[in-house]
């Protein structure tokens, strides 16, 4: 995708010289212009969310420049998420339009710089990489984004910019082929980022240190595949870090067959985004060390294939994770929890004070909360607030599901502490949940389930396809978690 810079400048809106430039409009206000005025006057231009009119007035210097002017909804409801949904808007309108420089007229509001970024940036992505011919529009599109209004934040405007673009980049992670992104290159990503910055460093374990360092549940699914899997560990120290000793932990199954219990054929495709949380958490310490919050945190990625061959483990099959658990693998499908939980288990022997993991990890969450909602579940309270704020602030919206000693049941195995999948195929989100919970050590800890959001939403700045949940909210907590 074409980088957009992105600027600010203060001054009257109508200075700007870009050739297209954007005026919001809120329910019940007027325009200052009466000539744009007169078309909300006419109905051709209207305040409703989504909305957007053209006009076109006088450019400095001559000439005609285009004017969108943007619906808003009312003012008492608009904040960052009504911010990113017309600022996505406008942008598409502009696209159409062949717009190269736009303008924004920033609304009044606190924290809307970054959301209008945000929503410009998200909506404009596209992934045509394969593409002989990527479309007629090839080499056109916006180049510059402009945000116009009195005292601009530069440090808005910046994490606005610097979490789309990791949101972006963990989308092309997500959309690229499985051939491609195998566990080895996520592993060459994660160097690259950390090559970038010096408060970052890399380590990676193939599979021989795998083994050697008791992850059987990890190497159980790694097991069937001839590409080497990776546990993908970055760690962010930078000076005069306060607070606790955060961990970010990643799902990353770079193509889920499902195993010896295979999946069926129908869409299969889409499982080279099992990936999709550790490509969260990988670009999401690239933001983060771009930024520089002063937080200690370590990141750490489980990569592997899931793929059935004469070495691949069978349902039956008991492994030791890490931490000295013992999991009887009743479904290989179920494999996203055995990688989670020796990664958990190393998060936990790093020193880590606050987990969250993300997974794209049950089928289960999106019949419960659908495209909208990525489901939560925390053994603590207080963390759990933490991690919901920066959901709320950054529109990664969560829902909190439950905890319970009847789904912790479920999870004792029958020769085995534990096992992998129940018989009684209920509450299975809860379920997967409680299993994780046994690998953190009763540290204060979050699951983010998004096998639900982390593709298919219906957010107008998002699409239908993949979209890098949790990045930008993961940059957000880190910001937030002292």
């Amino acid at each position: 995708m074409r980088e957009i810079k992105v600027s600010a400048r203060e001054g009257t809106p109508e200075e700007t010289s870009a050739d297209t430039r954007v005026v919001g409009l809120f329910e019940g206000d007027s325009l200052r212009d009466p000539a744009l005025q007169r078309l909300v006057e006419l109905g051709e231009a209207k305040a409703g969310l989504k909305k957007v009119a053209l006009a076109h007035e006088d450019a400095p210097g001559g000439g005609q420049r285009r004017v969108l002017i943007a619906g808003l909804g009312p003012r008492a409801e608009f904040g960052p998420e009504q911010a990113r949904v017309a600022a996505a808007a406008a942008a598409g309108r502009a696209k159409e339009l062949g717009a190269v420089s736009l303008s924004w007229a920033i609304p009044a509001g606190e924290e809307l710089v970054a959301a209008l970024v945000e929503g410009t940036l998200l909506k404009l992505y596209r992934f045509d990489r394969f593409k002989s011919s990527p479309g007629n529009d090839d080499g056109a599109g916006l180049e510059t984004l402009e945000l116009a209004g009195d005292a601009v934040s530069q440090s808005e405007l910046e994490l606005g910019r610097v979490a789309a673009e990791a949101a972006n980049a963990a989308r092309d992670l997500q959309n690229l082929p499985a051939n491609v992104a195998t566990p080895t290159f996520l592993a060459a990503r994660a160097t690259e980022i950390a090559e970038e910055h010096e408060a970052l460093e890399v380590e990676l374990l193939d599979r021989e240190a795998i083994i050697a360092r008791g992850m059987e549940a990890f190497a159980a699914v790694a097991a069937g595949t001839y590409e080497e899997p990776r546990l993908i560990v970055l760690r962010y120290r930078p000076s005069g870090a306060v607070g606790p000793h955060l961990a970010y932990v990643g799902k990353a199954v770079t193509f889920d067959t499902g195993g010896i219990s295979i999946k069926p054929a129908a869409k299969m495709q889409e499982m080279k985004m099992d990936m999709s949380g550790g490509a969260a958490v990988i670009e999401a310490m690239g933001a983060i060390a771009r930024l520089g919050p002063a937080v200690t945190l370590t990141a750490v990625v489980g990569a592997t294939e899931n793929m059935p061959s004469g070495r691949s483990v069978k349902p039956g099959d008991i492994v030791t994770a890490m931490n000295g658990k013992t999991i009887e693998i009743n479904n290989t499908d179920a494999e996203g929890r055995l990688v989670l939980a020796d990664a958990l288990a190393y998060a936990v022997e790093q020193g880590a004070e606050r987990i969250v993991d993300v997974a794209t990890l049950t089928g289960g969450v999106l019949i419960a909360l659908g495209h909208t909602h990525c489901g939560l579940w925390s053994n603590d309270d207080d963390w759990y607030r933490t991690v919901e704020a920066a959901c709320e602030a950054t529109g990664e919206i969560g829902w909190r599901m439950p905890l319970h000693p009847e789904y912790l049941e479920l999870t004792k195995g029958t020769t085995a502490d534990l096992q992998n999948a129940s018989d009684q195929r209920v509450a299975v989100s809860n379920y997967a949940a409680e299993f994780l919970r046994q690998f953190v050590d009763e540290r204060p800890w979050v699951h983010v389930d998004i096998a639900g959001t982390a593709w298919g939403s219906t957010r107008n700045y998002l699409g239908k396809g993949a979209n890098g949940f949790a990045t930008r909210m993961l940059i957000d907590l880190a910001h937030r978690a002292r």
